[in-house]
């Protein structure tokens, strides 16, 4: 939802966009890189979005980063780098000689998650005070039905010259229900877990079959 509202909207004359996605792996340098490597330089200290434009940068897989040290004041470093970028406005230019601190303005953040749980931790309040949190709920079973049946119905509807038989027309409801079934046993049985967590089934999954 949040990439189909950037390309449609904020992809023009007037916005510059920034998109990166988290993962174990990522780093606080690896992220200060990209955003970097991005931003121009306004004035000494100041920097801004391509061609000063309005920038908005969308991080998604917010919560995947290890943490540094477990425990009760756990971090996550890339995640620390962006809060110090709430907090601040900027970061230091640790490669640079003088090692000046980098104003980045007239940027925009954006980030998504799934819920903690199967590798991703819980972000911390310092980070998501800064926000504005919106929580998506998962689609019903019902729901589903209600989507991928009208899917099926436009389907038959492409063909002037219906190559499907009614045999076939008429078990449009037993293939989208036994889609939905076993979407859902999946879901329950195959649980993410920190050695499996690619084990996450959502709506995309469901869209690949029809």
């Amino acid at each position: 939802m949040i990439n189909a509202e950037l390309k449609n909207k904020y992809t023009n004359d007037d916005y510059a966009n920034i998109a990166m996605s988290f993962s174990a792996q990522t780093t606080a340098m690896q992220t200060q890189n990209i955003i970097d490597g991005k931003t121009f330089k306004l004035r000494r200290g100041t920097y801004v979005p391509q061609d000063n434009k309005k920038g908005i940068i969308f991080v998604d897989d917010l919560n995947m980063p290890k943490i540094e040290t477990p425990g009760i004041n756990a971090t996550q470093p890339a995640i620390e780098l962006l809060r110090q970028w709430m907090d601040y406005k900027g970061w230091y230019d640790i490669l640079g000689e003088e090692k000046d601190f980098k104003n980045i303005i007239n940027f925009t953040f954006i980030t998504a998650m799934s819920p903690p749980g199967a590798g991703k931790i819980a972000v911390t309040l310092r980070y998501i005070r800064h926000f504005n949190v919106i929580y998506c709920e998962p689609y019903s079973s019902e729901s589903l039905k209600t989507i991928f049946s009208t899917v099926m119905d436009w389907f038959w509807m492409q063909f002037t010259t219906n190559p499907f038989s009614p045999t076939i027309k008429s078990m449009k409801e037993k293939i989208v229900v036994a889609t939905i079934a076993t979407y859902d046993q999946l879901a329950v049985k195959f649980r993410p877990t920190p050695a499996k967590s690619h084990y996450t089934y959502n709506l995309r999954d469901v869209s690949k079959v029809f």
